[in-house]
């Protein structure tokens, strides 16, 4: 689904992703790992549009996407959250999940009075598509809420809502499990996982351990913006390279 080929990409004289190479197969959920600073995020950022490439290749589908505009790699499938949730806090949760679908006939102001049917008929469907997506995500109470209002659990949750609206093929997770409750991370994990046998892939950053574990495999580590090592959940765990980069030399 996607292949990355050397990637590198550079900030002065910083070289934050390093020459990286690795392949995502469809249906699978890979974790990416690595300390603070490692480059996940970069990483992330630049399969994402948000930076250019210094160089090497991505291809998503088999299409070349390294460089494209961000909106343009969201259209093809490939979508993201981030660590930090970032809903439009003054809109409900409703508004958040229907405003994701691109080129509704609504965006267009000659079209509320040239088209009024055919903007009602987008409107309706999105509004229940949203509904169903919040029920499943277990935010359907919450709908009428202010994005505010939400626990910091809720809110990834509202992350993984708003990305499923736009259909995604592959999506990027960084962190869902930071800084949310034991019982909602257990929710978050069951609804990854369902969402898996659907048949949407996953590129997850995380560094609970648990999580990367029961959910993921393969495991990509990462340290000083290189690749590391990538394989199996257990046999990550035990690798002295990761021991060493990762968990500061101490046993898993």
């Amino acid at each position: 689904m996607l292949e990355v080929n050397r990637l590198v990409k550079e900030f002065g004289g910083l070289r934050a992703v390093d020459d990286v190479s690795f392949i995502l197969h469809t249906n699978t959920i890979t974790g990416l790992i690595g300390p603070n600073g490692a480059g996940k995020t970069t990483l992330f950022n630049t399969l994402a549009g948000l930076y250019r490439p210094t160089s090497g290749d991505i291809s998503f589908l088999g299409k070349p996407i390294g460089g494209a505009r961000p909106h343009d790699i969201f259209r093809e499938g490939l979508v993201r959250t981030f660590q930090i949730p970032r809903p439009f806090a003054a809109m409900t949760v409703l508004e958040n999940c229907m405003l994701v679908p691109s080129r509704q006939a609504g965006e267009r102001f000659w079209n509320n009075w040239l088209h009024r049917a055919r903007v009602r008929a987008e409107e309706r469907a999105c509004r229940d598509r949203a509904h169903d997506i919040l029920a499943f995500v277990g935010l359907a109470a919450l709908a009428g809420e202010y994005a505010r209002n939400l626990s910091g659990g809720q809110q990834k949750l509202l992350e993984l809502a708003r990305v499923l609206m736009a259909d995604p093929k592959l999506i990027l997770l960084d962190e869902p499990g930071a800084g949310v409750n034991p019982s909602l991370l257990v929710t978050i994990m069951d609804k990854l996982q369902e969402l898996n046998a659907r048949g949407i892939t996953f590129l997850i950053i995380e560094h609970n351990m648990d999580l990367i574990t029961t959910l993921c495999d393969p495991v990509v580590v990462m340290a000083q913006g290189k690749l590391i090592l990538e394989g199996p959940p257990n046999l990550v765990r035990s690798d002295p390279r990761v021991l060493e980069a990762y968990l500061g030399g101490m046993p898993a």
